[in-house]
């Protein structure tokens, strides 16, 4: 059976936990991360050496780094989420990479961990506007991106959409301010129809308030 490990909380997980739950895949989950340790035992640098989570195991393979994890379900279970074709694949890969480099270092780290899990004292306050500022951006070129469309890249659910799209409920929970983005506003209402994000991305986050240690 495929395992998980990681704490449900987790931006990272979520991707793969959501994942998941589009293919319907058996699997079980293990906490660990976090409040409830466990990534410096040697079972686990054994399977991931960074220390890291999420990190799943099925069969004979090990498989750490979420992206690589999404690539490797979605490629070995297909499920409308993997293409055979270079060219599409490369399509969509490329709003994934965008999405771990550009999107999520400035909504994760210097929003969410700037702005939420900071102690109010301990803020950055520029920093933080700097990051809100350019994710009025990025935010905007997927608002332009999902233009005629219902997912980022057509009509169809795709690798890049878990990878951007789990941003969203966090994105629309905070307390900060957002443009209007009718298009990215939509596509949230569409994939808060999919009972795979409600289950495992809108996840209430209230235990990471001004918490820097996790």
């Amino acid at each position: 059976m495929l395992r998980v490990w990681g704490r449900r909380s987790s931006f990272n997980v979520q991707k793969v936990m959501w994942l998941i739950g589009e293919l319907g895949l058996a699997h079980q989950h293990i906490d660990a991360g976090g409040s409830f340790g466990g990534l410096d035992a040697p079972a686990f640098l054994a399977m991931n050496p960074h220390g890291r989570v999420p990190v799943i195991a099925e069969d004979d393979a090990v498989v750490w780094e979420s992206h690589t994890i999404l690539r490797y379900l979605a490629a070995r279970h297909g499920g409308g989420f993997w293409s055979d074709d270079p060219v599409v694949r490369a399509h969509v890969e490329g709003w994934m990479d965008w999405s771990q480099t550009s999107l999520q270092p400035d909504f994760l780290g210097g929003i969410f961990w700037g702005f939420y899990r900071t102690p109010e004292a301990q803020r950055n306050w520029r920093a933080i506007n700097a990051a809100l500022a350019r994710c009025v951006g990025h935010f905007g070129k997927l608002d332009r991106l999902l233009e005629g469309r219902t997912f980022l890249l057509g009509q169809a659910p795709s690798l890049a959409d878990i990878t951007a799209g789990t941003s969203l409920y966090r994105y629309f929970e905070l307390d900060i301010d957002r443009p209007a983005l009718p298009n990215v506003e939509r596509w949230y209402a569409s994939l808060q129809e999919r009972e795979a994000f409600r289950t495992h991305v809108m996840i209430p986050f209230s235990e990471l308030r001004g918490r820097l240690d996790f």
